[in-house]
């Protein structure tokens, strides 16, 4: 009889963690916005190889943050992205640079034999949503030729656009716009 009160006594403790568990999560993709024919510039070189992106502590995590006004940053509610945050902000500028301009760009490492005729490096220092209705990303990119195309340098970008309504879903939309909006930078050094 001890014991059945003992498992009982279990029981009653078990289901109700059990269903603190269940919860899900909303999860969203790093995406770039759909561009109806965005238009292709012609850049200097062939091909890109485009190092993986280097992402700030804040923006490498699973949870979709916001910046309050003390400049704290909290998760959005129950929202986390989808895929690891460096792997989709590459993805997603390979992507982009690959359809806007005239070179073939692929993210590390190079999948073809021959290799590619520049590499570009991509350090993003913030990317953050705040909550005055701004997504803002800041970093630095450098451009390196294979044979002497293009011009190899170092440059800062500060891209800032605005978020429609504070929620992850704008949040998200915002950060594909910011990021559209950062290959179209990242092309004019490769002219």
């Amino acid at each position: 009889m001890f014991l059945l009160n003992w498992r009982a006594l279990g029981l009653v403790v078990v289901l109700p963690l059990a269903a603190c568990g269940s919860a899900e999560k909303a999860r969203y993709l790093i995406d770039a916005p759909m561009v109806v024919a965005p238009g292709e510039t012609r850049v200097s070189v062939r091909t890109i190889e485009l190092r993986d992106v280097r992402l700030p502590g804040h923006a490498s995590g699973s949870d979709v943050l916001l910046m309050g006004e003390d400049g704290a940053l909290r998760p959005v509610g129950d929202a986390i992205w989808a895929d690891d945050p460096e792997r989709a902000v590459t993805g997603t500028l390979a992507q982009l640079l690959d359809e806007r301009s005239s070179a073939t760009v692929a993210a590390e490492p190079w999948p073809l034999r021959d290799g590619p005729s520049a590499r570009m490096d991509v350090r993003i220092n913030k990317m953050i949503a705040r909550a005055s209705g701004v997504f803002e990303v800041t970093g630095q990119a450098a451009v390196s030729g294979v044979d002497g195309r293009p011009r190899e340098r170092v440059e800062r970008f500060a891209i800032a656009v605005p978020v429609t309504e504070i929620s992850a879903a704008a949040i998200t939309e915002a950060q594909g716009r910011a990021l559209a909006a950062l290959a179209d930078e990242l092309i004019g050094l490769l002219r």
